[in-house]
């Protein structure tokens, strides 16, 4: 059964390649979805997939790549849209030079 969540990771996590991280793992997790840097400094990931490869996916995230300091991982579960293909790397327009 599929499950769908919007994890949010607080801390040191952008400009230290947390995204292409992200990434990664997901796609090795067979996740769609994509993840994006925040405004605020966070860094949001919202997937869809197994339930268990989810909350993998969580776990890893509370520890990060090595350049990264977690502050503080939040989840929120959600119904699954199926509306994804892959998982992608979103940039914002204001990231774009």
């Amino acid at each position: 059964m599929s499950s769908a969540a919007r994890i949010k990771v607080y801390g040191e996590v952008q400009g230290v390649g947390f995204r292409a991280w992200v990434a990664r793992r997901a796609l090795k997790l067979n996740l769609k979805g994509y993840v994006a840097n925040e405004p605020d400094g966070s860094v949001t990931i919202v997937v869809e997939g197994s339930r268990e490869a989810i909350e993998k996916l969580v776990e890893e995230c509370g520890k990060g790549p090595p350049l990264a300091v977690i502050e503080k991982v939040e989840v929120e579960w959600m119904q699954p849209t199926g509306s994804y293909e892959s998982f992608e790397v979103i940039y914002r327009d204001y990231e774009l030079p």
